[in-house]
This record gives structure tokens, sequence and C-alpha cells, in this order.
């Protein structure tokens, strides 16, 4: 038996996602200015603060992020030109591993108060089980996206 799915007279989720998503990033990002930093980068900086040690794998990092490699290495650029982070060789292999620098390590830390009050606007004006069931939908929305994406 085929199912009849109403999806096409549903708006696009991808558009409704990017919308959101640049109406958040407008008000984060006015939220760091003091700080020099958009919500971009922060999450990226953030990213590889949690890697390891010895420097996060960029693929691993792209990953991560659900980045493709090549707007990875652009984000990565100008904050490498920024003194934030370090992008070195692996160990081994021809693999390139990205770590913080001390200037990143200070950047996100003078970021996080002011990411901080953003986040304390953002999820009290959602609410905060609102929040957690929509991000808890976002998160299976993504690995949906990644499988499907192949």
């Amino acid at each position: 038996m085929h199912m009849h799915h109403q999806a096409p007279t549903l708006p696009c989720a991808c558009t409704t996602i990017r919308q959101a998503s640049r109406a958040l990033s407008r008000i984060y990002d006015e939220a760091l200015a003091p700080a020099g930093l958009t919500v971009a980068q922060l999450g990226v900086l953030r990213a590889i603060g949690r890697g390891p040690k010895g420097g996060e794998p960029l693929s691993r990092l792209a990953e991560t992020l659900v980045m493709d490699r090549t707007s990875l290495y652009r984000a990565l650029g100008p904050m490498a030109q920024s003194g934030w982070l370090l992008i070195k060789d692996a160990p081994k292999g021809r693999a390139k591993v990205v770590q913080l620098s001390k200037a990143g390590i200070s950047a996100t830390t003078r970021a996080a108060e002011y990411w901080e009050r953003a986040q304390s606007r953002v999820i009290g004006g959602f609410g905060i089980d609102r929040w957690a069931t929509l991000q808890k939908a976002m998160t299976e929305l993504t690995a949906l996206g990644v499988r499907l994406g192949g």
C-alpha cells in the first residue's frame, strides 16, 4: 500500500531552518561583537577546544561541525590569521590537525560572558522546556540529514 505524505504542502524544512538560523545568528553575532568574534567562529573554536590536546584532525572537525572540508578550510583561514588557532601536520600521514593557540583560548574565554547573555535571552524567550524538545529534535534532524546526504 502506498502512503501519501503531506510534505509538499508543508513549508520547506531547509528554508525554515535557515531562516531561524539567520535570525538567531544575528542575535548572537551582535552579542559577541564586543569580543571580536562571530557565533560561527566561536562554534568552531569551541569544537577545536574540545578536541584532543595534540590537535583535532581537520577531517574529524569537519564531520563534527557537519561542514564540507572546503568550507571549513575557508572558515579557519581568518581565525589562523587572527592567531586563534594553529594548523600543523599530523604526527603521522598527510593529515593536518588544528588546535587552539593561547590567543584562541583567550578569545573563547572573553566571548563566554557575551554568549551566555545571548543564550539566556534566546532560551528565556523561547522557554527552556520548549528549547530542550527542539534541541533534541534538531539533533535527530541533523543525524537524518547526515544519513540522507550520503
